[in-house]
């Protein structure tokens, strides 16, 4: 049991580093990365982020992926 408490923060920092590297290359500001730790918006949110027209495809600046 103690192993997952180890490791959770660890995983959750691993997926909101994940959040921002997504939100960055689709144009929005990285602090939006912190809706993920609020439950029940968390699943809203990522629903408005992927209908929503993203700044980076609207002034045609290309990025790697």
């Amino acid at each position: 049991m103690t192993l997952f408490y180890l490791l959770l923060p660890v995983y959750v920092a691993f997926c909101l580093w994940l959040g921002v590297r997504i939100l960055r290359k689709a144009g929005f500001d990285a602090w939006w990365v912190l809706v993920l730790l609020i439950p029940v918006v968390n699943i809203a949110m990522i629903w408005v982020f992927a209908f929503s027209r993203w700044p980076t495809l609207q002034t045609g600046i290309k990025q790697d992926l």
